[in-house]
């Protein structure tokens, strides 16, 4: 996990690198590059090598939908007590455009699922969606309420 954009030579990679072969800033020039956009926020970062030819390849994976939660609403972290603090709100639109930006990464099959997953991940962090409990969202959303 790399915080976006600010990936440096530190320990971590040259211990992990450096007996490979790999030219660590390169490296890490390129995992900067590929996660700029998600500056304030820790991505999820796989370097693969081949160790016979000293190339590597970059997987970067999206940031946790908490992680694009907080960034909505302007927080570092989330309510210790979520069912009685509330500390921001988010409009659907937002919801809508998380759970597609984070697309295959989430369980659900359709967007709607999607959004609903991104819904319950604001239920335990003390987040409202455009003003309303998160819980009475999804009840009006599924039939059925927050699991």
């Amino acid at each position: 996990m790399v915080e976006g954009g600010k990936a440096a030579a530190g320990a971590v990679l040259g211990a992990a690198l450096g007996p490979l072969g790999v030219n660590v800033g390169q490296v890490v020039a390129q995992i900067n590059e590929q996660t700029k956009g998600f500056a304030g926020m820790k991505v999820p970062v796989i370097v693969k090598v081949d160790a016979a030819t000293r190339q590597f390849t970059l997987v970067v994976g999206r940031p946790p939908v908490a992680a694009l939660l907080l960034k909505e609403i302007g927080k570092e972290k989330g309510s210790g007590k979520p069912k009685g603090e509330t500390i921001g709100d988010v409009s659907l639109a937002a919801v809508k455009k998380i759970a597609v930006a984070k697309g295959a990464d989430l369980e659900g099959r359709s967007e709607d699922q999607r959004m609903n997953q991104v819904i319950g991940t604001c239920v335990s962090m003390g987040i409202t969606v455009d003003g309303t409990d998160p819980r009475t969202l999804l009840k009006e959303r599924t039939g059925r309420g927050a699991a």
